[in-house]
């Protein structure tokens, strides 16, 4: 059972990139799943999520209308579009799988993503 983020990498100021996280080894669709981020030496936060049948949660305090997350089940991935990056969203961002419950079981590598001013 494998989750492997991708799609990191540095941008400046306003560009964009999609992080993709493709799953392996469960049945993604019965999978919530959500997008967090760290930066260094603060705590994880929570970014975005999407419901198995689609429905989608978002931190509007981090993303202000600039992130969607989306899901594809035929290919097993979740995405999470980033628009109008600015330097504080730099951050290793890591995807994760929840239970029905709401809980956080499975957790990806994570992919840094770096925004440059």
């Amino acid at each position: 059972v494998q989750l492997q983020a991708s799609g990191g990498g540095l941008v400046q100021d306003g560009d964009s990139l999609r992080l993709s996280c493709q799953a392996s080894g469960l049945t993604f669709s019965s999978y919530a799943m959500g997008w967090f981020r760290q930066a260094t030496g603060k705590e994880r936060d929570f970014v975005a999520a999407i419901g198995w049948n689609g429905g989608t949660t978002y931190n509007t305090m981090i993303v202000k209308g600039r992130f969607t997350v989306s899901r594809d089940n035929a290919m097993n991935t979740v995405y999470l579009q980033m628009d109008s990056l600015k330097p504080e969203d730099t951050a290793v961002y890591y995807c994760a799988a929840a239970t029905d419950g709401g809980n956080y079981v499975l957790w990806g590598r994570g992919t840094l993503v770096t925004v440059s001013s």
